[in-house]
This record gives structure tokens, C-alpha cells and sequence, in this order.
């Protein structure tokens, strides 16, 4: 365990572990009374001190500065008006981390000038249960346990708690982070995601304020435990659903579980929090067992409905069931056992769950008539208990749907006690499954390793410079047809030939040098729908025809819209028919740049049907994001629609993505129609908006740093490239690991790991460059021959090392060299300190970073470990 750091300012420990805190109170705020007497309740076991009012169990202190020590964390509960000389005073004394329940209009600005980081303002306030912390708006102490809440909403905050309590469900913490305005998501999440005592975390968004440092801390918390987010007022407030779309986009990569309401989110937290599907199950198949053929059938319906997957029992597994039915009842799934099963449900649950075909099973149950003693129904109930917990791991979960309330209600809770994954009705059952299914789907696909195939792009970024200029120099924030076609060409995605023309006459030459047939279309910033207008002729055949299109089109666009901008007309080649698709880059007020793909053509809008993810693409990402989407159907040929070249599109999804990270003020960008065939790919038309002058897109999630490759040679003379770990250097990873010393792998993980396990390659390859760098040593075939790698902390400026190189390069300077660029990457990003743990005797390791200036101590902790410390 890392220690407790002592330099001054603050440190994640002094909020979320504290040892003492304060609370500074005025008594005429509404929140002081509740603070205090939860805070007095809670048994915190640490030191607690109040200021400025008295609370029974508290120690009393007449101010900050008499307060016999430096407290980890500070409650203020204050007027605005005298919370920044609170925060200075504490700043003064030593404390960095408090929680502000009340107002704090200027709390950023506050913090800034004080140095004290806060959660709020407006925030619930902070429980930490295992150390009998309460320091919340809680009307209840919310008990000990796994499930970790992170929310803005106070009223939310309370509604979960009570639900839990009666769910018998308990917390690791709750985080009331309020208005976000220095201490948020990021924040808590990183902290979590440490934590050994969480094992599922929920989420409820409204505003995330750093989007890098949210996806980042998210998906690093999503690798090791379910994570759950709704978000209120998404659709409310935009009802074209596309924030809601591109949120829940940014929350698959990071491996989140999106959820639609409070109900759903309940509902998944019942289900993750106490039960898990077994290692590499993906898509759950789930059998059913009833009491009741009608539950059995609700529940199978709510399943087929969510996108689940009913399990297909083997004749030989019916079989085994025979002797549970009555006598002429016919195994199947649902598998209804009758009224009077009583026991014999839970059996027939712990067979299914044994199953190597079955991934969940849903035991439902409804009041019979052999149960009316209860001792009769609490036999059956456990019976379930037991059944539910034989086998954990090895075999399927088993997820209860207890129906009824006047004499199944006290069973359900008797069943949550125990841990059960209890639900009131058969389609609440089937939705938990349905969770569980979604859950370790999302968490796969944001790990998922992708082939070595990189696309390898060369764009002419001088002449997307060019265009872009020569539009600013018009002062014009949006290109032309014809501008924004060659954008894309640059970027290697093939455009129809095309020429710009003032006139008919001038059009008419150009389709003569085009060749026939050929489109026309009108080219005016003031018309963002050509066909609404009648600004698109195709099939022209001659240069006649061209000309007496191009001046009706004039003509007819003066009447029908007077005073409309013409800056001339574009004349096309006319390509052959094929399927069109739209490919759009946008912008999200959240979550930044995000790219769109699905159905083309003039009805697009209307047929709504685009999936959306984030950029940066890879070819693996652009392939998710096409199957997503209705239109991925068509790809593969249906009816009259003869197949097309889905790598194509995938293709040209990864160069529309990197116009996003290459030109930042890019401010939108729309490819329709997109035509798709055999041959490939062709787009046809296109528009661009630039942002204004000085502003910037920031993506959610950093882009590979190309820029840092350099190439190396080896004392010996061998040519290596030096660039950033991909994800696509998964298998090179792998390969690699494989040719290292037993010994050396030892020495480098702390155990004799055989293999990568694909989890931790994910981890190795997927890494996020604003925190992490992991430079590779690689040969011209692309064996990966050493790795060093810095991991930023998150909120500190100092970073923790890691370097090895396989065997034969060993002496070849390699590993200096590799450390170097760490050290390089580091100053340019902030590191101040370079730690490492390395064991004891590893001395060829403790010998190299002495060479590099690195001083060494025995760890506290562990005794075979020695901890090494570079300032740079």
C-alpha cells in the first residue's frame, strides 16, 4: 500500500481516508443541525473537532488556528460570505480537503486562490461507513458494504440509501460532489478505483467538467468492477437525444453501464452489486424456472424484449429434469416445475446453474397454495439461499424474482440478507440479467484487443491547411462543396471529380471536361438542404442540358428563396447508384468531438438511424460503431442491396476521425451521401464548419502521440524504432513477454506470472497518454524488444516507473535510452518525482537506477522491497 504522503497540499487520502476533520459550522445555516448530529452519530474513528457551534462528541475548538492539529478534512458549513477566510485559514493550518454542503458561489475561484480542494458546492456530503464517517445530509446511516455512489444530487443521495437499507445493501462510500467545481468525478472515481473495499460503483451525471479526466478515471474503475450511470435531464434537456447518444458513447468506451432511470439503475445495482457471471462470458444465456408457467413466460418476454439471449438446454440436460415435473409436464425453458414445487425450485435453480450451456438462471416464484404456513414458504425461501450460494464462480449466478408482497415480502428480505440478488416481479428478474449481460459486454468491448492491422495514414495536412486558410481569409466559417470534398481527399478518402463553376455557361464547359452523365448542384452557405430547393439535377447528359439546367436552377431558387448568397455551382461526375450512407463528425457541450455513422441520402434525418462513438477511431472501434447501427444490415447485402465493402467504410471512419485530431478547429463535419459498393467507397458530397478564430475541439479521449517515434540504435549497431505502446501491439506484447527470463518477470511484476492474461495486456496496450506513457523498443519486423513505462498520479506531479528488456538486449543501452524518454515525457508533462518499487534482490535493477541518479530506501511496508525516488 502506497504511504501517506506528507507534503503539504492536498492529497486524496485526507478526503476519502481521513484520520481527523473539522467541522466549521455557523448554527444559522440550514445544514449545520443535520451536519453535526450525523457526523456525532456516525462513531467516526478518527479525531473530530467543531468550530463554531457545540455538538455533543465532538471536541470543541475556538478556531482553525487553535485547533490542536492539522485536520485530513474540513466541513464548512458557512455563509458564502465568510467561506474563502474559512478556507484560508485551513490552508494555513495545513488542511487541503473539505466538503462545502451549502452555497459557494466563487468556490473554484476560492479554491485557486487557497490551495483547499472541495466537493460541492451544494454537495450532499461524504460517507465512508467502514471508518463510521457520515459526514452527509444523510436523514439515515447508511450501513457498511461494496457499493460505492457518486452523485451531484442530494435528493438522489437519500432515495438510494433508503433503498439500500431496505435491500440490505451497504456502501464503501457515498461522494456528494454537488456543483463539480474542483473536486468531482474524476476525483472520486480515481479513488475508487483503488479501492479494495468497492465493488460496484454508480454514477449519476449531470455535468462532468473535465471530460479527459473523467473517461480516463471511469475506464480505469471499469477494468476491476461494474460501473452504473444515468443521467437526469438528458432528454429534457435536448430532445433530439443526441447528448444522451453521445454520453452513452463516451460511457461504452470507458466500459460504463449506461442506465435509464433511477428504477433501471436500482435495478443493476441490485444485480452487480451481489452477483457476477462467470469469467468469459460475454452474452449471457439464461434459463428460467418457475412455480408458475405465467411468470416464466413475462419474464422470457422482458428477456427476448431487452436484446437477451434464452438459453437452448441440451435434450440429455431436460432430461435430468423429469423426476422435478409432475407427472405429463414437459421440460423446456421457461421450465415450470408447478404450485407445489416448494424446495424443489431451488433445486432445479442449482441444476441449471451447473449447466455449461446456461450463463444465468432466473429462479421465479409465486405464493402457493401448499405455502399459506409460512413455514412452508420460508422452506422454499431457504432453499433458494442455499442453492444460490453453492459454487460461486464455478457455477451460473442465480437471480431471484420472489413475486407478491403481504406474505412474499418478508422472504424477499430474508433473501437480501443472504446476499440474493432478489427482485418483486418476473421482468425486474429478467432486467437484472439483462444488466448483468450489458455489464460484462461493455467492460469486454472497452478491452477488447484489437489485430495487429493498423491503418497506416499519410494525409496531405498542407493542403487541408491551404483550404482552410483561403476560407478564413474570406471570412468564411464554412467551406464549400468542393472545399470540403478536398479536405476529405487529402485524407485519403476517394471524392467524385468534381469542378467549381461561377455560371451555367462556365458549368457547362466544366461537365464537358468531367465527362457525361453528371450532377449539378447549387453551392450557397444560406441553403444547408440542396434538395429542399430543387439545387440538385442529376442524369445531364450534355453540356446543353447542363446549361439550360444550371439556369433554371438559378431561376428557380430566386423565387423561391429572394436574397439568397449563390457562390456558384458544382458540377460532379455522376457515379453509380450504391448504398448511401453519413458519416459526421459533431460537437458534443459535454464530451467534446464525437463521430456518427448509419443510414444517407435526403431521409437520413428521418430514418434516425446513427450509431455514435468518440475519436479517436482504430479499425476495431469503426467496425463496433458500424455493427451498431441498423444500416450495418445492408453492408452485408439484403434483397436489392448487393454487399459492400465494410472495411472501406471502417476506413474512411478512421480518416474522418483523424481530421478531428489533426484540426481541432474543426467544428463540424458532414459526408452525405457516402456511396458504398464492392469496389469501395466514394463520397459525393460534403460540408464543413470551421470554429471561430481561437477556439479549439479537446477530445475526450487523447490521441495516439505519433509524434514522440524516434529511431534508436543499439550499442551494437541494430536498428529500432522508439514510439508509444497501441492497442494493436497487443499480440507483439504477448510475444514478447514470452521471450523474457522467468526471472525477469518475476523481478518486474512481483510474482511468476506464465502468460498475459488478456486483461492485463488490455491494461498494458490501452493506456491513456495524458497520464500514462509507455514507450516500446521495436525491430523492423515489429517484435516488441523492451518497454519502460511512467504512470502519473492523478492528481500529484509525481510518477511511478517500470522498465524491462528482453534478454538479448540486454548491454545495448536500450533500457537507459528508454528510461531517457521517459524522463523527457515527464518534465514536458509536469513530473516532478520518479518513484519505483523494485525487490530487494533484484540487483542488476538496483544497480541501473542507481546509475540514473536514483536514491534508495528500504520500503516501510514490505521488507524484500526497496523504494527508489528521482526528482527531475
Amino acid at each position: 500500500m502506497t504511504p501517506r504522503s506528507t507534503a503539504p497540499g492536498y492529497h486524496a487520502h485526507c478526503l476519502f481516508r481521513p484520520r481527523s476533520l473539522v467541522l466549521v459550522a455557523d448554527p444559522g445555516q440550514p445544514e449545520a443541525a443535520v451536519l453535526a448530529a450525523n457526523i456525532a452519530a456516525g462513531g467516526f474513528e478518527g479525531r473530530a473537532y467543531a468550530v463554531g457551534m457545540p455538538v455533543p462528541g465532538l471536541l470543541p475548538s475556538e478556531s482553525v488556528e487553535a485547533l490542536p492539529e492539522a485536520p485530513d478534512l474540513a466541513v464548512l458549513c458557512l455563509p458564502p460570505a465568510v467561506l474563502e477566510p474559512a478556507m484560508a485559514a485551513l490552508a494555513g493550518r495545513g488542511c487541503f480537503a473539505a466538503i462545502v454542503p451549502g452555497p459557494g458561489p466563487d468556490l473554484a475561484g476560492i479554491s485557486a486562490r487557497t490551495g483547499v480542494r472541495a466537493l460541492g458546492q451544494g454537495s450532499f456530503g461524504l460517507c465512508i461507513p467502514a471508518i463510521g464517517l457520515n459526514a452527509s445530509l444523510s436523514h439515515i446511516q447508511p450501513a457498511a458494504g461494496r457499493l460505492a455512489l457518486v452523485t451531484q444530487s442530494a435528493a438522489l443521495a437519500r432515495a438510494v440509501i433508503d433503498w439500500a437499507a431496505a435491500e440490505k445493501l451497504g456502501f464503501s462510500h457515498v461522494v456528494g460532489i454537488g456543483g463539480n467545481a474542483t473536486l468531482g468525478f474524476a476525483a472520486s472515481l480515481d479513488w475508487l478505483a483503488r479501492d479494495a473495499g468497492t465493488g460496484a460503483v454508480l454514477l449519476d451525471l449531470r455535468r462532468v467538467r473535465n471530460r479527459r479526466a473523467f473517461v480516463s478515471a471511469a475506464r480505469a474503475t471499469a477494468r476491476t468492477r461494474p460501473v452504473m450511470a444515468i443521467r437526469a435531464g438528458g432528454r429534457s434537456g435536448d430532445a433530439s437525444g443526441l447528448a444522451d447518444a453521445v454520453m452513452e458513447a463516451a460511457l461504452r468506451r470507458a466500459g460504463v453501464l449506461r442506465v435509464s432511470g433511477l428504477e433501471d439503475l436500482l435495478s443493476a445495482a441490485e444485480t452487480l452489486a451481489r452477483v457476477r457471471l462467470r469469467p468469459g462470458v460475454r452474452e449471457a444465456r439464461v434459463a428460467i424456472v418457475t412455480n408458475g408457467i405465467g411468470l416464466g413466460h413475462l419474464a422470457a418476454d422482458a428477456l427476448v424484449a431487452g436484446g437477451g439471449c434464452l438459453a437452448e438446454l441440451r435434450p440429455e440436460s431436460l432430461a435430468a429434469f423429469r423426476l422435478l415435473l409432475p407427472p405429463g409436464w414437459v421440460a423446456g425453458n421457461p421450465l415450470s416445475l408447478g404450485p407445489a414445487a416448494g424446495p424443489r425450485l431451488a433445486e432445479a435453480a442449482a441444476m441449471l446453474a451447473g449447466l455449461p450451456e446456461v450463463d444465468a438462471v432466473l429462479a421465479l416464484h409465486a405464493p402457493a397454495p401448499g405455502e399459506a404456513p409460512p413455514e412452508a414458504a420460508d422452506a422454499a425461501a431457504e432453499a433458494m439461499i442455499a442453492a444460490a450460494r453453492t459454487g460461486p464462480g464455478r457455477a451460473a449466478p442465480i437471480l431471484v424474482g420472489w413475486a407478491g408482497q403481504a406474505t412474499a415480502g418478508r422472504q424477499r428480505r430474508r433473501m437480501a440478507e443472504a446476499g440474493l440478488a432478489v427482485f418483486a416481479t418476473p421482468e425486474a428478474a429478467a432486467r437484472g440479467a439483462l444488466h448483468l449481460a450489458a455489464d460484462r459486454r461493455n467492460r469486454a468491448a472497452a478491452a477488447e484487443l484489437p489485430s495487429r492491422e493498423v491503418l497506416e495514414l499519410a494525409p496531405d495536412r498542407a493542403a487541408v491547411r491551404r483550404i482552410l486558410a483561403e476560407a478564413r481569409a474570406a471570412r468564411r466559417l464554412t467551406l464549400t462543396a468542393a472545399e470540403a470534398l478536398g479536405v476529405l481527399a487529402a485524407y485519403g478518402i476517394p471524392t467524385v471529380p468534381g469542378r467549381h463553376a461561377a455560371g451555367p455557361a462556365e458549368a457547362a464547359d466544366a461537365a464537358a471536361m468531367l465527362g457525361f452523365p453528371v450532377v449539378l448542384k447549387v453551392l450557397s452557405p444560406d441553403i444547408p438542404h440542396k434538395s429542399d430547393v430543387g439545387g440538385v439535377v442529376t442524369n445531364l447528359v450534355s453540356p446543353g442540358a447542363v446549361r439550360t439546367a444550371a439556369e433554371a436552377m438559378l431561376a428557380r431558387i430566386r423565387v423561391a428563396r429572394p436574397g439568397t448568397q449563390i457562390e456558384g455551382l458544382l458540377v460532379q461526375r455522376q457515379a453509380a447508384r450504391a448504398l448511401e450512407l453519413r458519416l459526421r463528425l459533431g460537437e458534443d457541450a459535454m464530451f467534446g468531438p464525437w463521430i456518427g455513422f448509419g443510414q444517407g441520402g435526403t431521409a437520413a434525418d428521418i430514418a434516425a438511424d446513427e450509431a455514435h462513438d468518440l475519436p479517436p477511431l482504430n479499425l476495431a472501434l469503426a467496425d463496433q460503431l458500424i455493427g451498431r447501427s441498423r444500416t450495418a444490415r445492408l453492408l452485408s447485402g439484403f434483397r436489392d442491396h448487393r454487399p459492400a465493402d465494410r472495411a472501406a467504410v471502417a476506413e474512411a471512419l478512421v480518416r474522418l476521425s483523424q481530421i478531428a485530431v489533426d484540426f481541432p478547429e474543426v467544428a463540424g463535419l458532414t459526408v452525405n451521401p457516402l456511396f458504398a459498393d464492392a469496389q469501395g467507397v466514394l463520397a459525393v458530397d460534403a460540408k464543413l464548419a470551421l470554429r471561430p478564430i481561437g477556439e479549439a475541439g479537446e477530445l475526450a479521449i487523447p490521441p495516439y502521440p505519433a509524434e514522440l517515434e524516434r529511431p534508436f540504435r543499439t550499442r551494437s549497431g541494430d536498428a529500432l524504432t522508439i514510439r508509444p505502446i497501441r492497442p494493436e501491439d497487443a499480440a507483439a506484447l504477448g510475444e514478447a513477454f514470452r521471450r523474457l527470463d522467468p526471472e525477469d518477470v518475476r523481478r518486474r511484476f512481483f510474482s511468476p506470472l506464465r502468460e498475459l492474461s488478456p486483461a492485463l495486456t488490455a491494461r498494458l496496450t490501452q493506456i491513456d497518454y495524458d497520464r500514462e506513457m509507455a514507450f516500446i523498443g521495436c525491430d523492423e519486423t515489429g517484435a516488441i524488444r523492451g518497454v519502460a513505462r511512467l504512470i502519473r498520479d492523478p492528481v500529484g506531479p509525481a510518477a511511478e516507473f517500470a522498465v524491462i528488456v528482453e534478454p538479448a538486449m540486454k548491454g545495448q543501452g536500450l533500457g537507459l535510452h528508454l528510461m531517457e524518454r521517459l524522463f523527457a515525457w515527464g518534465r514536458a508533462t509536469g513530473v516532478t518525482e520518479v518513484a519505483g518499487q523494485v525487490l530487494a534482490d533484484n540487483r542488476p535493477m538496483l544497480a541501473f537506477v542507481r546509475s540514473l541518479g536514483f536514491s534508495l530506501q528500504r520500503s516501510p511496508e514490505e521488507e524484500d522491497v526497496m523504494e527508489a525516488r528521482l526528482p527531475l
